[in-house]
């Protein structure tokens, strides 16, 4: 019996998919393969497949004996069903309670998004890009793009839906870092474990002074302060970790494609188009989506046995040259007739996909207006990148202009 292929793929270049997905999902479709943890699953990679398991209702988080359960990484967040988003979740192995908690606590977050709420944040995201911009033309060249801007920008933003204080944006940058370390499982869960804890504290005052923020309204809706802390250091980790390398890689697949570059330099209007193209193109994540299988589930010519794990990689969905002509050519005006996977799908759609949008819109409409000759002050390939983290993307990000 021959080897079977190892998950993630080398990747040369983080604006490019490893060709080894697209010929595996051509020979086989959804393949078996083993992980980075030394488990065999299965991977889908093709944008049909991917966006029917998303909604299939025999497909969860959780699984009835976690710790037999195949992991595709050493994450404690997602690397498996015990990490600390399943248990937020609901996930206990039992995917009718998963569901009913999943959809219980997504209906709590979502009353949070008010369009009040929204709009007030949508007018601070913009002066917060602002700010950030005027202080980055004061600091000496080179300066580092991703400390600068990609980082604090996202994070700012979700303390300030959260309702974190706004002087413990560092503490919460450490151990979101720390978190998603996927090779280190009793670092991850140090972390997870140290933000649950923070958070907890922080719903108790939230309790005795309620604030106009999503923490003390989860705080008045949830009895359980271990569910709600658990489910807030979730969100935060999420909700800015992914945005901010989608920052960066935005500014690179523009710099990468002077044409679309000089588009939108001459129409910022172009940014929500931009963001798209930036959403669907940016693979951020080198660890895939797992979902355990709690009956058979036959899709295409394979059948996932009940307790067997499949693996969503939806950046390289994104990518299927079966719904996207030239699927790696980036294209600012490319016709939004089939919609991403990034942000999954369905009833899995992320509830913080529009606060994502209004961040990387804020950011593009201004950032190459302000600074029109924005370039890398060193090659692409001599970036640095992130090692050992769920998010694949840049530790540094060195411009000129």
């Amino acid at each position: 019996m021959s080897a079977l292929p190892a998950i993630p793929f080398a990747r040369d270049s983080l604006l490019d998919v490893p060709r080894e997905y697209r010929e595996l999902r051509i020979k086989e479709g959804i393949a078996r393969v083993r992980t980075q943890a030394g488990d065999e699953v299965w991977l889908a990679t093709g944008y049909e497949d991917v966006r029917k398991l998303l909604v299939d209702p025999r497909l969860g988080r959780s699984h009835p004996e976690p710790e037999k359960a195949a992991r595709v990484s050493g994450s404690a967040v997602i690397g498996g069903p015990s990490g600390a988003l399943a248990r937020s979740l609901g996930a206990r192995g039992d995917l009718a309670t998963e569901k009913a908690e999943h959809e219980y606590l997504r209906k709590l977050i979502m009353k949070s998004f008010t369009a009040r709420r929204m709009k007030a944040l949508s007018d601070h995201v913009g002066s917060l890009v602002d700010e950030r911009l005027d202080h980055f033309a004061t600091l000496p060249q080179p300066a580092d793009l991703h400390a600068e801007l990609s980082r604090p920008v996202p994070l700012l933003v979700i303390c300030q839906l959260l309702g974190v204080p706004f002087e413990d944006r560092a503490l919460f940058g450490g151990m979101s870092a720390r978190m998603g370390d996927m090779l280190d499982r009793e670092k991850s869960q140090a972390a997870r474990d140290e933000m649950s804890a923070y958070m907890a504290a922080l719903i108790e005052r939230k309790r005795r002074e309620p604030a106009e923020d999503l923490l003390s309204d989860l705080a008045g809706e949830l009895d359980e302060v271990g569910t709600v802390a658990e489910l807030a250091g979730t969100v935060l980790w999420a909700g800015h970790e992914t945005t901010v390398k989608r920052i960066d890689y935005g500014v690179l697949f523009l710099l990468a494609n002077p044409g679309q570059l000089e588009l939108l330099k001459a129409d910022p209007g172009l940014a929500p188009g931009a963001v798209e193209e930036i959403l669907r193109m940016a693979v951020t994540s080198v660890s895939g989506m797992p979902r355990y299988a709690h009956e058979d589930v036959e899709i295409g010519n394979v059948t996932i046995r009940k307790g067997e794990a499949v693996v969503l990689f939806l950046g390289v969905a994104n990518r299927d040259e079966r719904v996207y002509p030239d699927p790696d050519v980036f294209d600012i005006r490319r016709p939004q007739t089939d919609p991403h996977l990034s942000f999954g799908y369905g009833p899995r759609l992320c509830v913080g996909s529009h606060l994502a949008r209004v961040e990387l819109t804020a950011v593009f409409s201004r950032l190459f207006q302000r600074f029109p000759d924005l370039r890398p002050a060193v090659p692409v390939e001599k970036l640095p990148r992130t090692k050992g983290m769920i998010g694949d993307g840049f530790a540094e990000l060195p411009v000129v202009w």
